[in-house]
């Protein structure tokens, strides 16, 4: 955190982190509240999380507090990080082609890079070719 802190990177949280430890709660409370004023990028650190919990999480606050003329903007209020951007490019390392329940909703129209190589041995060269791979894209986010 230090480091990522002198670098003026903000550090959020998301998931159920209300079912941490409470120590832990402490740390990330603490690392949240020393970043805040960070302009630099932001950091999500996804703890405790899944994409469907996230989902219904969101649906059950939205249902209680929200007219059935509320939509899809409104919804995504109640998401964990609702000032988090969509992902443009979401690369899945070790061979896996699956988003294994992240950012189910926010991924909706990102593009997708699947690399076989290891998440700890995925390297500065992988992620050059992840993001040539989708600079040669067209995105048409669901239209043709």
């Amino acid at each position: 955190m230090p480091e990522l802190n002198a670098e003026n990177v903000q550090m959020r949280f998301i998931g159920r982190l209300g079912e941490l430890d409470a120590d832990l709660q402490e740390r990330i409370a603490a690392a949240e509240a020393e970043t805040a004023g960070n302009t630099g990028l932001r950091l999500f650190v996804a703890m405790n999380y899944g994409g469907r919990r996230e989902i219904a999480d969101a649906a059950r606050r939205f249902a209680a507090e929200c007219g059935p003329e509320a939509g899809e903007a409104e919804f995504a209020q109640y998401l964990y990080a609702p000032g988090m951007r969509d992902p443009e490019l979401v690369i899945r390392t070790s061979g896996e082609q699956r988003l294994s329940n992240f950012l189910l909703w926010q991924s909706a129209y990102a593009e997708l890079h699947f690399s076989d190589r290891l998440w700890p041995d995925f390297g500065p060269d992988d992620l050059e070719a992840a993001i040539a791979d989708y600079g040669r894209r067209h995105r048409r986010f669901g239209g043709r």
